[in-house]
C-alpha cells in the first residue's frame, strides 16, 4: 500500500488560502495524519465516502480505483494507468463515459508541447523520488548479495527509515560492509534515463552514499540507447536501473539471451518504471511486481554469472513518503490553483483533450450500461 499522497497538508492550506474548500477522507494510510489536515483547514469526513459527494465536488486521489462497474459520475484527479494498453484499459475508462465524469490522468497533466502534435513535460511526477528510492533498495540488495549470499534480500520497510538520511546511512554501512567482502570494490552502476527527473534521483542516491566513485556510475540517456538494445554494458554492470518514461515502442534493454552470454556480472536490476503489462517493456523479465515486504525475483538465466534479482515495486516512493509527496504536491499545486478554470485552455483543458481521445478509443459494446 502507497503511503504518499498527491495533496500535502502544506498544499492543501495553500488551497484553502486560495478560497477553496477542501474535504478530506480519514486515513491511516497515508504518511500524513487527519490532524496535519485539519490544521491546514481541511473538513475531515469518513472514509471510503466519496462516491456519495455531490456531483460537482473533484475526487483527488493517487493510483486509479478498485475494480468495479459503477460508473463514474465526478470529475476525477489520479494515475489511471489506462491510456497504454495495459490490462482492463477499456473497462476502467468505460466508468467515465457511462457515468459522465472525467479523469483527469495526472501522468497527462502537462505544460505547453514544444512541438504541437506533442505531449510537453509533465508539471508533477514523483519520478525524482521513485528513482531515488530504486536506487537506494537496488544498492541494499547488491550488498546483501555479498554479505548473505545464500537467502533473498529481506524486507525493506519504510517504516524502518524515518527519514531520507537514515535511508542514506542505512545503505552506507551496508555497502561498506560489501565492499570490503568485495576485493575493496565499489559496485558499478549503470542507469538508463539518467538525465530525466527519475533518473536523476537514482544517480543522486548513489552519490549520496558516499562509497561509490563518479566514475562508477554511467549515466545513460537517449544518445547511448538509440542504436537500439540489448546492449552489452549492462551486463558487464553490478547494478541495472531502468528510469525511461516509455511512450513509444523500442528494442529491449535486455534478454534472458543477452544475460546468459560468458561473463556477466550483473547481479541486481532495479525496474523503476516497471510495468509488467506493457507489451512494450525493455525490461522483459518478470511477469508481476514486487514489495516492499518480498522486494526481489529471481532471475532464472543461464550462464556462469552470478544470482540475478529483479526489484518490481510500483510504488518505491512510499519508501521516503514525506519528501516524496511533499515534494511531488508542490510541483502539482499552480496546476491545483487554476481547477476553478478548468474549461478554459490550460493544464485541465490538455489533460480532458486526452482523455476524450482515449474514451473515442473505447469498442462501442463498453458504451452500454
Amino acid at each position: 500500500m502507497s503511503k504518499t499522497f498527491t495533496v500535502s497538508p502544506t498544499t492543501t492550506k495553500a488551497l484553502v488560502d486560495s478560497g477553496y474548500k477542501i474535504n478530506v477522507e480519514r486515513s491511516t494510510g497515508r504518511v500524513f495524519s487527519d490532524e496535519e489536515y485539519q490544521a491546514a483547514g481541511a473538513c475531515l469526513v469518513p472514509e471510503g465516502t466519496w462516491p456519495n459527494a455531490p456531483r460537482d465536488h473533484i475526487i483527488v486521489g493517487l493510483k486509479e480505483l478498485p475494480q468495479d462497474d459503477a460508473p463514474l459520475i465526478h470529475d476525477h484527479i489520479h494515475f489511471g494507468h489506462c491510456y497504454k494498453g495495459q490490462e482492463n484499459w477499456d473497462g476502467y475508462l468505460s466508468r467515465f463515459a457511462l457515468g459522465g465524469g472525467v479523469l483527469y490522468d495526472i501522468e497527462f497533466l502537462t505544460h505547453p508541447p514544444a512541438t504541437p502534435g506533442t505531449l510537453g513535460e509533465r508539471v508533477a511526477a514523483f519520478g525524482y523520488y521513485a528513482g531515488f528510492a530504486g536506487a537506494a533498495i537496488a544498492l541494499l540488495a547488491w550488498a546483501h548479495q555479498l554479505t548473505n549470499p545464500t537467502t533473498p534480500l529481506p524486507s525493506v520497510m519504510p517504516t524502518d527509515y524515518p527519514s531520507q538520511s537514515d535511508l542514506v546511512k542505512a545503505i552506507k554501512q551496508a555497502l561498506e560492509h560489501a565492499i570490503h567482502i568485495n576485493d575493496s570494490q565499489p559496485p558499478r552502476v549503470i542507469v538508463i534515463g539518467a538525465l530525466g527527473r527519475c533518473g536523476t534521483g537514482a544517480v543522486d542516491c548513489c552519490r549520496a552514499v558516499d562509497v561509490i566513485p563518479g566514475s562508477f556510475i554511467e549515466k545513460w540517456d537517449k544518445d547511448e540507447t538509440k542504436a537500439g538494445g540489448p546492449f552489452s554494458e549492462i551486463a558487464g554492470s553490478d547494478i541495472f536501473i531502468n528510469c525511461i518514461y516509455l511512450n513509444q515502442p523500442i528494442a529491449p534493454f535486455v534478454t534472458t539471451d543477452s544475460l546468459s552470454k560468458p561473463g556477466r556480472k550483473l547481479r541486481v536490476i532495479c525496474d523503476v518504471s516497471c510495468d509488467p503489462s506493457d507489451p512494450n517493456n525493455p525490461v522483459p523479465l518478470y511477469h508481476r511486481n514486487t514489495t516492499f515486504v518480498k522486494p526481489t525475483l529471481s532471475v532464472d538465466i543461464r550462464g556462469d554469472g552470478p544470482e540475478l534479482t529483479i526489484i518490481t515495486i510500483d510504488h518505491l516512493p512510499s519508501l521516503v513518503a514525506r519528501e516524496a509527496s511533499e515534494d511531488f504536491s508542490g510541483l502539482l499545486l499552480p496546476s491545483l490553483k487554476t481547477l476553478n478554470k478548468r474549461d478554459e485552455p490550460g493544464v485541465w483543458k490538455r489533460a480532458e483533450t486526452v482523455f476524450r481521445e482515449k474514451v473515442n478509443e473505447l469498442p462501442k459494446a463498453n458504451l452500454v450500461h
